[in-house]
């Protein structure tokens, strides 16, 4: 298993056995709601980790063919800026869902 499982299993188990204090509480008063933020950091992950893989390779095709250098920077750019709107969607609809 990679360093980004490990991590990311820890994060889940921390979040699960967060939640059951908050689960706990009597019916008076309201549960917490961490929709929107809980939202908006699975959106961040994501965008960060889809960009990465993107310049990772990205970067790896430029160096194996320097002559095609330009046309893969371009549709990089243009693949990055395409997530980067889903992201402002995707976090849009999250704290208007609020």
């Amino acid at each position: 298993m990679n360093k980004f499982a490990k991590v990311f299993g820890l994060a889940i188990a921390a979040l699960l056995l967060g939640a059951t204090s908050v689960m706990a509480q009597d019916a008076a008063t309201p549960l917490i709601s961490f929709s929107a933020s809980f939202g908006a950091g699975l959106v961040t992950i994501g965008a960060a980790y889809g960009i990465g893989k993107l310049a990772s390779s990205a970067l790896e095709s430029m160096a194996r063919q320097p002559e095609v250098a330009g046309s893969i920077q371009t549709a990089m750019i243009i693949a990055a800026a395409l997530i980067e709107g889903f992201t402002f969607f995707a976090l849009f609809i999250c704290f208007s869902a609020v």
